[in-house]
């Protein structure tokens, strides 16, 4: 596991995202982008080289392409919270797409973090929402973000992003998470540097 380090290490509050390498030409960005903001933090961007297999809660099949989904998601948790023993600091995770789902997922499996940054999170993604009508989140706080076109695909699964994230939205309303909703404008490549610093500004403050 490969941990790139951003930020003032001295900070109380530790953000942690699990990138590919798709996104290492965009990290510094993001980072500009978070220091926009004005608030204090440590990123600890963990990459991973399997990005199906290492961010999939369970097994799924191909929906897009034809490279399925693993269950990796339990080791590559494990190895996080590794990264989290210091119990002086508050700690935040966050993703972008399979990573924003795993971030979610995350915080239904240990109450480490204090809050989620869930960007254009991959919420098609199958029996995911069943799984949060059926599990309490760990986490006082969400953050949820979608671009106002992801939805418009032909891909019949990934087609229903807009209603899933709704319906999530909801779910974590109605058992009194704070949350919020946002949506920006553009597919699900705009600009995600930029959602994924409006995600951690949200979460800090």
């Amino acid at each position: 596991m490969i941990v790139y380090e951003y930020g003032n290490k001295n900070s109380k509050n530790i953000l942690i995202q699990t990138i590919g390498n798709h996104e290492l030409n965009i990290i510094e960005s993001e980072v500009q982008a978070i220091n926009d903001f004005s608030v204090d933090y440590h990123l600890l961007a963990v990459k991973v080289e399997d990005w199906n297999e290492e961010l999939s809660p369970w097994e799924a099949d191909a929906v897009f392409g034809d490279k399925g989904f693993g269950a990796g998601a339990s080791d590559t948790l494990a190895e996080i919270i590794g990264l989290c023993t210091d119990k002086s600091r508050d700690y935040y995770i966050g993703g972008y797409s399979l990573a924003g789902l795993f971030a979610l997922w995350s915080a239904y499996q240990t109450d480490v973090f204090r809050g989620v940054a869930a960007v254009s999170p991959s919420i098609w993604f199958p029996r995911f929402l069943d799984y949060i009508k059926a599990n309490t989140i760990k986490t006082g706080n969400v953050y949820l973000s979608l671009g106002d076109k992801e939805a418009k695909t032909r891909n019949q699964i990934m087609s229903k992003v807009s209603d899933r994230i709704e319906e999530a939205y909801e779910l974590l309303r109605n058992r009194q998470v704070n949350t919020v909703l946002e949506w920006n404008k553009g597919n699900h490549f705009a600009q995600p540097e930029v959602r994924m610093a409006k995600g951690f500004a949200w979460v800090l403050k």
